[in-house]
């Protein structure tokens, strides 16, 4: 076991865990926060991805042990006083989503394209979320919501 002290949603959580235990895990089983899917187990669908300081990484290959001392945000700490995030009204406005269990990873997938590239086209949009699966969509209008929340954030 091992105490950790992260900050999650702008919040300072301390918890013991055990060593072993993911991320994925702890987000959803501690911290009820069960907006971070898990879907393989393997990081190969991406529908787990949370920022890690700022940074997308799959939650589900991330020991909560490595991540001590971090900030961690998730889909649900997203919004802003009730207001959703702007990558999150583009993919409502667009329909990037049907089933929704991928949309989770993929607005956060592509909130860190978009701090690292601020007007990404669309093959730089694709080749981002190559490392996010979805089995609905078809991926147009995933892409043209990040190009729309492109031009507002």
């Amino acid at each position: 076991m091992v105490t950790i002290n992260i900050k999650v949603n702008k919040k300072n959580i301390s918890k013991e865990v055990a060593d072993n235990t993911l991320l994925s895990d702890f987000l959803r089983e501690k911290l009820l926060l069960t907006g971070t899917h898990v879907g393989c187990d393997t990081s190969q669908c991406g529908a787990c991805v949370v920022h890690l300081n700022g940074h997308s990484v799959k939650s589900c290959t991330t020991l909560v042990a490595d991540c001590n001392g971090s900030e961690i945000t998730t889909i649900e700490g997203l919004a802003n006083n009730g207001k959703m995030h702007a990558m999150q009204e583009a993919f409502k406005k667009h329909h990037g989503l049907q089933c929704g269990f991928c949309t989770p990873g993929m607005v956060m997938s592509a909130i860190d394209l978009l701090q690292k590239n601020k007007n990404p086209n669309e093959e730089e949009i694709r080749g981002w979320l190559e490392g996010n699966i979805c089995r609905c969509t078809g991926y147009q209008n995933i892409v043209a919501a990040v190009k729309d929340a492109a031009s507002k954030i």
